[in-house]
């Protein structure tokens, strides 16, 4: 078995840990932004919930709903990666993994969110199946709108 089985069996595994035992899948009575998301191709719903303090660091993420196992895996990852972050830094990393994931743009990151790249690396594979794309943004897309107060997302 090669390196690169070796990775993508570790990748798999973490994917499957996420999708089956989700971290933060919860709904914090605290949450001061919210959006609901979902995907009308597979019917992927999720609805994400972060605590913003006055300095626009995120307190807490967590979401709820219900999806699939790349949907629900990315969630919980992208949970993880957000906690403590600033909203710059959140948008920073939602557009280094869209840019990942899709294989357009940019997915460079400062050096302070490096941890944060390679955990990101996880689901970079997805890249390989469109239809499975869409699954894998869903968490993230939802989040940039509980950013802005938008409320909803798709991933149309």
């Amino acid at each position: 078995m090669s390196a690169a089985d070796d990775l993508r069996d570790l990748y798999q595994e973490v994917i499957l840990d996420h999708g089956k035992h989700p971290r933060n899948k919860r709904h914090p009575a605290d949450a001061n932004r919210e959006a609901h998301g979902h995907n009308p191709l597979c019917g992927d719903q999720l609805t994400v919930y972060l605590t913003l303090d006055d300095r626009r660091t995120i307190r807490d993420v967590a979401f709820e709903g219900r999806g699939c196992a790349i949907s629900t895996a990315s969630a919980s990852l992208m949970s993880e990666m957000l906690m403590g972050k600033t909203d710059t830094q959140a948008k920073a990393l939602f557009d280094a993994f869209h840019a990942l994931v899709t294989g357009e743009g940019d997915a460079t990151l400062p050096p302070e969110l490096e941890d944060e790249a390679d955990r990101m690396q996880v689901l970079a594979g997805v890249r390989q199946f469109p239809m499975r794309v869409k699954c894998a943004t869903l968490a993230w897309h939802t989040m940039n709108a509980a950013l802005a107060g938008a409320g909803e997302a798709t991933t149309e």
